[in-house]
């Protein structure tokens, strides 16, 4: 069961680390979750710094979920915290899987990965260090099938 899980999980590290490295992407991470399992109290948290307040940048996550996620959606309280202390929270739902049950997104066999568009055209107002918290508010306090969770802030081309 480990082998699968670190295979499953190597391509995402390595599309990580290629995608940080283009000259339009400000930030990306992904967060590794422990047995597939994400805990209500363990939010995914990203810390960016920013130096750019003139460019509009778009944000997404990526999930990737296995067969044994047991839902077709995934509501999300994300927690944005300012240079200057001030904090946002804006609650979103992902659609994961169709009302016929398929899931959404790509993948082989039972891991499905899934890019939910958070913000498009963001302008940060302040230039410094951003924290963004994800939460995930499904009434289970533990997600199972979750592999891992990730935030890409990309500038918007001209």
């Amino acid at each position: 069961m480990k082998k699968i899980s670190l295979i499953a999980i190597a391509p995402v590290i390595l599309l990580s680390i290629l995608a940080g490295c283009g000259r339009n992407t400000l930030y990306t991470e992904t967060k590794l979750m422990t047995d597939e399992k994400w805990g209500m109290y363990d939010p995914a948290t990203f810390h960016c710094t920013v130096n750019d307040t003139i460019s509009s940048y778009d944000v997404s996550f990526s999930v990737r979920t296995s067969s044994a996620y047991p839902y077709r959606n995934l509501y999300l309280f994300v927690v944005t915290s300012f240079p200057s202390g001030t904090s946002l929270t804006d609650t979103i739902q992902y659609a994961i899987a169709n009302e016929k049950g398929e899931w959404l997104g790509r993948g082989a066999g039972n891991i499905r990965e899934l890019t939910l568009h958070y913000k498009t055209n963001v302008f940060f107002p302040e230039k410094g260090k951003y924290d963004f918290r994800v939460i995930h508010g499904m009434r289970e306090p533990v997600l199972n099938g979750v592999y891992d969770f990730g935030m890409t802030i990309r500038k918007r081309k001209k």
